[in-house]
């Protein structure tokens, strides 16, 4: 057997994580190519992370140059498996003491757009666009992220086709709707071996039958949210919706609070936020059925829309009769609104994806050359935390904000647009790249990054 010829090594503890694709990666090639690839995209962020940004070279003219050309038969060319790469990757995190998954966190699926123009690329159309709230020309991923407390961080992902790119449309052997592509997520979690409390979603999956119907027939746990409006068949004079069974709730206030319970939201910078939650009885719902639903919110007196959840799930109420008729444990109201609200990772890490290693930013049309560079991503969004965890958060030089400055710092949206925020202390998330020349240190500004998200994940 011919000997391998030694990769030029990545920057400081990029070439520890590196080495350990290179039996996935044939080629002394694939094996430089993939380096460089992780390499670019934990760069500081000047530009748009296209292939001439990711090699640091002039926009246009510089896309023949030997570095972009070499990156770009890499990503869309070079006979390398993506899903092995991302197989391998899930593989250095389970085997991470502190990254492993355990049975306390949660499973969340979600899906992604972001604006592509054209036609020619794979999988764009004319689609709702969750980073921008309407439909737009653009390319949609379903994704799934496991989370606790403490660390999250993605699995899998499916690219959505929608029907008119498909010869057959709808009828097309091909097409698969958004929930039928989450249950393939689901599916490869469990092949993958990872461990979970519940799987969690938002309400475009909490509605959709066939999603739930999956799930329920794996015997698999479940909270996903519902929208308040969400009906029932039902008498005319009967509840039907769940914040009609929420307003029929007694409440008396926080010292006769009657059928509402308190239930306390801890986070990682100490403080403590009181919500309330209760079962609510109506139509085939109930705390002594298959499928409970649950609200919480800030104030039950008035069920503010941006604080208050509705939550459907097959977890049992504690001493129940269905506590002894599923394999897995019941959860009090407090377990549910814990597990609900790990579910808002998956939002921050989309943020990170997109805002820092450059998610959006490819310039491919392929479909591999797509799945490619998201994983990836996936790659470099994983050595973020692992090299969090091996040297811990970059030393801040200034003044930080409170760990929860989000809702202080971000603009607030209401009914008529954004309102100015109060201002707080400086931020250091994203800040200028470090000092200096070495290219080792331009890994600090991605634990920079995950820095403040560390502090502010929620306690248990």
């Amino acid at each position: 057997m011919t000997k391998r010829l030694p990769c030029p090594p990545a920057p400081g503890p990029l070439e520890e994580y590196a080495e350990r694709f290179d039996d996935r990666l044939g080629t002394l090639a694939q094996r430089r190519g993939f380096r460089e690839y992780l390499q670019g995209l934990l760069l500081p962020r000047d530009r748009h992370k296209t292939l001439t940004g990711l090699v640091g070279t002039e926009p246009v003219v510089g896309a023949q140059a030997a570095s972009v050309q070499r990156l770009q038969f890499f990503l869309s060319e070079s006979p390398w498996d993506a899903e092995a790469i991302n197989r391998r990757r899930l593989e250095v995190v389970m085997a991470d003491p502190v990254t492993a998954p355990h049975a306390d966190g949660v499973l969340v699926i979600d899906d992604s757009g972001d604006r592509k123009a054209g036609t020619r690329t794979a999988h764009v159309a004319r689609q709702y666009l969750g980073s921008i709230g309407k439909v737009d020309g653009g390319i949609v991923a379903v994704t799934s992220l496991w989370a606790d407390e403490r660390i999250y961080y993605p699995l899998h992902l499916r690219p959505y086709t929608p029907a008119e790119r498909l010869p057959k449309g709808k009828a097309d052997p091909d097409f698969r709707t958004k929930p039928q592509l989450a249950v393939e997520l689901v599916d490869a979690a469990c092949d993958a071996g990872f461990s979970f409390r519940a799987i969690v979603a938002d309400c475009f999956y909490g509605e959709n039958a066939t999603f739930e119907g999956a799930l329920a027939k794996a015997g698999l746990p479940y909270v996903v949210a519902l929208k308040p409006s969400s009906g029932i068949w039902a008498p005319a004079d009967a509840v039907h919706t769940p914040e009609e069974a929420a307003r029929e709730l007694r409440w008396g206030g926080p010292d006769e609070p009657g059928d509402w319970t308190p239930v306390v939201r801890r986070f990682r910078d100490g403080h403590e936020e009181t919500w309330w939650a209760a079962d609510l009885l109506y139509g085939p719902y109930g705390p002594d059925r298959a499928r409970r639903v649950v609200v919480a919110t800030a104030d039950p007196t008035t069920l503010p829309p941006l604080t208050t959840w509705y939550l459907a799930t097959n977890l049992p109420l504690p001493g129940s009769s269905q506590a002894d008729a599923v394999t897995f444990g019941p959860a009090d109201l407090a377990e549910i609104v814990r597990l609900y609200g790990l579910r808002h990772w998956v939002e921050q890490g989309y943020k990170q994806l997109k805002q820092e290693l450059g998610w959006a930013d490819f310039m491919v049309r392929a479909d591999q050359a797509i799945r490619r560079h998201w994983y990836l991503a996936f790659c470099a969004f994983s050595f973020c935390w692992r090299a969090w965890f091996t040297t811990g958060p970059p030393a801040m030089t200034e003044p930080v904000a409170p760990a929860d400055s989000d809702a202080a710092s971000a603009p607030v949206w209401g009914k008529n647009g954004a309102r100015p925020a109060r201002r707080t202390a400086p931020d250091p998330l994203a800040t200028d790249a470090p000092s200096g020349a070495r290219l080792a240190r331009s890994l600090d500004l991605p634990l920079a990054l995950l820095a403040r998200l560390v502090e502010r994940s929620p306690a248990s």
